[in-house]
């Protein structure tokens, strides 16, 4: 994660996959993954931007980079603690060590450890219960590739 030079968006705009999931290469930095939040379909891109916002109010010193088609958000040094992605109707963020993390969020996962919240088009989260757990689960040494 550390030293890692952020990488350039790509200069003709990204595939949506399934669920509408922009596919976006590999990359270390904010480029790539403003990149993916442009490209996120409708009104995911408004809320994939506001997540990215609450996520650098809460972890100023947060590390970014895209793998596996999605934004991940770190610790240099300590390994990822959050990532989000789009499904159909809804976007799903992952807290990777979110069964420590208080209140625990709703959704489980066969990883006991991980846990997530769905975020659907009308819902409106509770940005002051994210920025917590964005506090909580970057103070937890995170999940390394």
């Amino acid at each position: 994660m550390s030293g890692a030079k952020p990488s350039p968006p790509p200069a003709d705009g990204p595939r949506l996959l399934s669920g509408g999931n922009p596919q976006i290469p590999k990359g270390d930095g904010d480029a790539p993954v403003q990149a993916y939040i442009a490209a996120m379909p409708g009104w995911k891109s408004d809320v994939g931007h506001h997540l990215d916002d609450l996520i650098v109010r809460a972890v100023p010193d947060v590390v970014k980079a895209v793998r596996w088609n999605q934004p991940m958000y770190g610790v240099d040094g300590q390994g990822y603690f959050v990532s989000f992605r789009c499904f159909t109707r809804y976007l799903k963020v992952t807290f990777f060590h979110g069964a420590r993390l208080d209140p625990l969020p709703p959704v489980t996962f066969k990883d006991p450890d991980a846990r997530a919240l769905h975020i659907h088009e009308d819902d409106e989260p509770d940005d002051q219960q994210l920025i917590a757990w964005f506090e909580q689960a970057a103070s937890i040494p995170g999940w390394t590739p």
